[in-house]
């Protein structure tokens, strides 16, 4: 077990070993922060679902009110006839046969990408590069569309994906340390929201497991599962 540092375990004593609101979790860890950068605040939640059946797979897509505090820098690979309509919405980078022999040639300078259906035949070629980046597009997250305008907007607004990993668990950020407080409650609880929305019909049992939110630095704070539950089934 890895040893902390002074600060860290300075911090740690401050969290009661009890489950919290997420509206006392949050400026909990703002409370404790001691880093000398703007960390990120981060939800994990453990799920009751076996991800290694398909029809357990939890994943979507939410547009966090309130943003990640950066915008992320879009590519869309798209026919001839969307590229115009994908520079106006703001994407950073746009072309087709082009960026995906570039991407294959190592470039991957970019935190989103957007395709248009008739280009996932060049698209597919790109799956051993974006794939394990988390950046392959998928009609289920709404990044293969021929709306390319409205993915490209959504992305700049603060859409973020989430997905079960393997263990049954989900990393997303909800935002950075610095954010007032009621925006990354905000943030935090329109995840959670949209994880409990997305509990698959074949999940048995309690879905939410547990829920901790935390910072690249501080210690992890325990939220209620109880009470997120409840607010995500209104």
């Amino acid at each position: 077990m890895a040893k902390h540092g002074k600060k860290f375990t300075a911090a740690e004593a401050q969290v009661e070993a009890r489950p919290y609101t997420l509206e006392e979790a949050i400026p909990l860890i703002q409370k404790v922060q001691y880093a000398k950068f703007d960390e990120t605040v981060e939800l994990a939640m453990r799920l009751g679902v076996d991800p290694k059946h398909a029809d357990q797979m939890v994943r979507g897509t939410v547009v966090l009110p309130h943003g990640l505090g950066k915008s992320k820098r879009v590519l869309a690979i798209a026919g001839a006839d969307k590229q115009k309509e994908a520079s106006d919405a703001g994407a950073d980078y746009v072309g087709g046969d082009e960026l995906v022999e570039k991407i294959l040639g190592g470039w991957v300078d970019f935190d989103a990408v957007v395709a248009t259906p008739d280009m996932m035949r060049a698209v597919g070629r790109l799956g051993k590069v974006l794939g394990p980046r988390g950046l392959m597009p998928n009609p289920k997250t709404g990044t293969v569309t021929p709306n390319v305008a409205q993915a490209i907007k959504e992305i700049k607004a603060g859409k973020v994906e989430f997905r079960v990993d393997k263990t049954g668990i989900i990393h997303v950020p909800v935002g950075k340390m610095s954010f007032p407080t009621e925006n990354l409650v905000a943030n935090a609880r329109a995840l959670v929201d949209s994880v409990v929305r997305a509990k698959p019909p074949a999940a048995k049992g309690k879905y939410l497991k547990s829920v901790t939110v935390s910072s690249t630095m501080g210690p992890g704070v325990t939220v209620d599962t109880a009470h997120v539950d409840e607010r995500g089934r209104r």
